[in-house]
Formats: structure tokens, C-alpha cells, sequence
């Protein structure tokens, strides 16, 4: 997949939207039947229409505001921070017991952290840059394997240019 900004082409090495579970779009969505029984003493149709307005509304705003992951140009985009991969250690991803533990009692509250309810996997990233105060990357994916070979490809390809 090719990206194309002011007219530069950046292959697109991996990228991911951390949207929210069905069952919190669902959820989400129960709010437009709540809208509409407030409306219903007014008018039925009219109150079915809030209903409608508002559940899609809701559920839009959710996948709207969803932080996207993404590899390319060497650079690790997670939400609105980015980082040239070349700043970056040996990635590695987790799941299971060994993701709650890097999300809950193993994190670090220095690092950069980009982790969203009912996504399992998790890939920490270490920063390798003396000057950055941020010791590492969190990351939610649902996907850990691509993300971490992604950013290991965009590294090699950092070391050997003519490739």
C-alpha cells in the first residue's frame, strides 16, 4: 500500500486502527434508544429519528477518535507521537498473562503508552536515545507479531540503504 504526502511515496509497512470492541460499539449504540424515549412524549418519528442521529453519532465518534499504529518512513506512529525507528531498541510483543502484567503491575509511568480496553496483545519498544526521558513504547495491537516484525523490517532497511 503506498501513501502519497506533498507528493513524497512512503510504502506503508504496517498500520493498524485501535478501534473499540463490538461489544462497545454495541453498547455505545444503546444510548440512541435512551435519546429516543426521552423524545417519545413529543412525537414518536421524531423521536425515533434523535435515536437513530445519536447511535450512529456515538459509534462514528468512537471509531473516529480511535488512535491508529503505524509503520512507515521509518518512523513508529502510535496515536499522535512519533518516533524514527532508528531511536528504537528490539521490540518485543506479548499476550495473554504476560500482556495484563505489561498493562497493569509491569508498566513503566515514564514510558509512552498507547493501550486500549479489549485489545489482548501488547508490544513494548525500547527507546534506544540517550536524550529522550521515555525509557520505552507500550503499545496495544491486536496483531503483536506484525507490528514487531514491521518495525524490524523498517530497521534494517535503516541499516542497508540499498536494499
Amino acid at each position: 500500500m503506498q501513501k502519497r504526502g506533498c507528493g513524497i511515496r512512503t510504502a506503508i509497512e504496517y498500520r493498524e486502527r485501535l478501534s473499540p470492541s463490538l461489544w462497545a460499539l454495541a453498547a455505545a449504540a444503546v444510548c440512541g434508544p435512551m435519546a429516543a424515549v426521552v423524545f417519545s412524549p413529543l412525537d414518536t418519528t421524531l423521536a425515533l429519528f434523535i435515536g437513530l442521529v445519536v447511535s450512529v453519532a456515538i459509534v462514528a465518534g468512537l471509531l473516529a477518535v480511535s488512535p491508529v499504529v503505524e509503520v512507515s518512513g521509518g518512523e513508529l506512529r502510535a496515536g499522535r507521537a512519533h518516533i524514527p525507528v532508528a531511536l528504537l531498541g528490539s521490540p518485543s510483543g506479548v499476550v495473554a498473562e504476560e500482556a495484563r502484567t505489561a498493562r497493569g503491575s509491569g508498566l513503566d509511568r515514564r514510558a509512552w503508552h498507547v493501550i486500549r480496553g479489549g485489545i489482548d496483545g501488547i508490544v513494548v519498544v525500547p527507546v534506544i536515545d540517550p536524550d529522550d526521558p521515555t525509557p520505552s513504547w507500550v503499545i496495544s495491537t491486536r496483531t503483536p507479531d506484525r507490528l514487531v516484525a514491521a518495525i524490524q523490517r523498517a530497521q534494517v532497511r535503516l541499516r542497508t540503504p540499498g536494499r
